[in-house]
């Protein structure tokens, strides 16, 4: 079996620690294989007042990977824009969507031919967890490409960027 390179990588972002390492994995990938990288935020609209408050801290739930606010999403996008620059990626797309991330993800992956969706997946044990699934899950259910999900990095720092990845 050949392994072929990606052409395409689409990965989620909610401007999270995770999200900073899974935008640094997904910029690798895209320079190894001299991909185009494109960068989805799923948000939902607040009123102008929340709004407001909610930019100070990014805010947003760290289980469903969709940030509060078009303006905090607007912050998050531009952090992994950065980040991604930083591994060496080229951004070809960076993209704002009102919505639910799953939805987010699999739709743009669908619409810009993707052939990689990556994505942070944080273990949590949360009855609506149980009950309605993961964003990592629901991605992996619907996606029509492969899928990374990218753990947080523990204690003993188990998520590491390779060497040649950090080479500019």
């Amino acid at each position: 079996m050949t392994m072929k390179d990606y052409r395409t990588i689409v990965v989620g972002t909610d401007g999270s620690e995770l999200a900073g390492q899974v935008v640094a994995r997904a910029a690798w990938l895209a320079v190894r294989d001299d991909a185009d990288l494109v960068i989805v935020c799923a948000f939902s609209q607040l009123p102008r007042r929340a709004e407001a408050k909610n930019v100070a801290t990014l805010g947003g739930d760290p289980r469903t990977g969709q940030v509060l606010g078009r303006e905090a999403a607007g912050l998050a996008l531009d952090g992994a824009m950065t980040t991604a620059r930083k591994e060496g990626a080229t951004v070809s797309a960076a993209l704002l969507v009102d919505g639910e991330p799953s939805t987010a993800l699999t739709t743009t992956a669908e619409e810009r031919s993707a052939d990689l969706i990556v994505l942070g997946a944080v273990h949590d044990r949360s009855l609506a967890d149980r009950l309605l699934g993961t964003v990592a899950t629901e991605v992996t259910k619907r996606a029509g490409c492969d899928v990374l999900v990218v753990r947080p990095v523990d204690e003993k720092g188990d998520l590491e960027i390779p060497e040649e990845a950090s080479r500019g």
